[in-house]
């Protein structure tokens, strides 16, 4: 069993910057790869980013490469999603996951356990 909560969501403008955190209980976390999904009004929940167990490697949805940085800690069960150049489409409800694989996986269904997400708005 592992237990998600997400902290770091907020409202800032276009440009800005934002780091969301993923705390995780649960011995399972080291052994996990984990993501980042988001969620839009009226929109469908859609991958974001995620990791390996080891942090080895990550991939990134094409809307958010080269503007968005996952990472984690291990030591500190925690993930983390770096934010920069933020827009206003970037606004959505973030959801961390744990994925029941150590490997990089980006489809929702890979992913068993949810964290209640945190909001991120981005005003223009």
């Amino acid at each position: 069993q592992v237990q998600l909560v997400e902290s770091g969501g907020g409202l800032v403008q276009a440009g800005d910057s934002l780091r969301l955190s993923c705390a995780a209980s649960g011995r399972t976390f080291s052994s996990s790869a984990m993501g980042w999904f988001r969620q839009a009004p009226g929109k469908e929940r859609e991958f974001v980013a995620a990791i390996s167990w080891s942090g080895g490697r990550t991939a990134y949805a094409d809307s958010v490469k080269g503007r968005f940085t996952i990472s984690r800690d291990n030591a500190k069960n925690t993930v983390y999603l770096q934010m920069n150049s933020l827009r206003p489409e970037d606004t959505a409800v973030y959801y961390c996951a744990a994925a029941g694989t150590r490997v990089v996986v980006t489809t929702t269904s890979s992913y068993n356990y949810w964290g209640q997400g945190t909001q991120v708005t981005v005003s223009s």
